[in-house]
């Protein structure tokens, strides 16, 4: 089985320089979670061991919609490294991703280790040190987006890049359940969105995978950043498009996709 997972892992690998793959049915069932995640952590070990640092964790499959789809009642998660985060007002290299798309989130930065299992909400609000806008750009190392579960969380959660804002708020008394989310593409609107749906509330995602990680023996620490999950759908990208998001009482955040005609 382990050297299973190593050529899943190899082959999601390759794909960032050699292009999509197709999905990992040869080597994974739809739904083999536990299999999945030992995929992932081969090739989080393997880029940690190439110098890559990791600073925090990305939250995915939080919208209802994406559980009914996946036939699945929790998110999945996927490594941040320092390296995908592009600047606020950056620009993402066309070079660097395949089929990427945005997603408007709201990123968290923890000011206390969460090693708890049992952890409840009220420990989430207080162990945050900061909330800011942030936008997801995910990528697919399997072909035309044609995913199952395994495929995503084997692939990294789908990730590629992020955008945090530079506006970092105290979470308190911020209204994260109802507050509004607007992504623009070129001055449109393209997505609109609440904190209500990411989980039902963005603290209860990051609960969710608190307690997973902790129960792993790998909890979040102090100073990781914690993509919480969509707020809205999400939006195909185009060499030229300018993104940004708005959330409501938060900020906003944004990026071009290659330079604007």
């Amino acid at each position: 089985m382990k050297r299973q997972y190593d050529h899943a892992a190899r082959l999601l690998r390759d794909a960032y320089r050699g292009g999509t793959i197709a999905p990992l049915r040869t080597f994974l069932e739809p739904l083999d979670i536990d299999g999945a995640y030992a995929v992932q952590a081969i090739n989080t070990r393997h880029w940690i061991d190439q110098g890559r640092r990791l600073v925090g964790r990305k939250i995915g499959a939080t919208a209802k919609a994406v559980q009914q789809q996946f036939g699945i009642d929790q998110p999945d998660f996927g490594a941040l490294f320092a390296d995908m985060q592009i600047d606020d007002g950056g620009m993402l290299d066309p070079a660097t991703v395949i089929q990427p798309r945005a997603e408007a989130e709201i990123a968290f930065i923890l000011g206390r280790d969460l090693a708890d299992p049992d952890l409840s909400l009220d420990g989430v609000a207080a162990a945050m040190d900061g909330a800011v806008a942030a936008i997801e750009i995910v990528d697919s190392r399997i072909a035309d987006w044609k995913i199952t579960l395994s495929d995503t969380i084997a692939d990294n959660g789908s990730s590629a890049f992020f955008v945090l804002g530079t506006d970092v708020r105290s979470p308190a008394g911020l209204d994260l359940y109802s507050c509004g989310m607007v992504t623009e593409i070129n001055g449109e609107i393209a997505s609109v969105g609440a904190g209500a749906a990411c989980f039902d509330h963005p603290y209860k995602s990051v609960r969710w995978l608190a307690c997973t990680l902790a129960l792993n023996g790998e909890p979040l620490r102090a100073g990781d950043i914690l993509l919480s999950g969509a707020l809205g759908p999400m939006v195909n990208l185009h060499p030229g498009d300018r993104t940004r998001i708005h959330i409501g009482g938060i900020g906003t955040c944004a990026f071009s996709y290659g330079f604007q005609a």
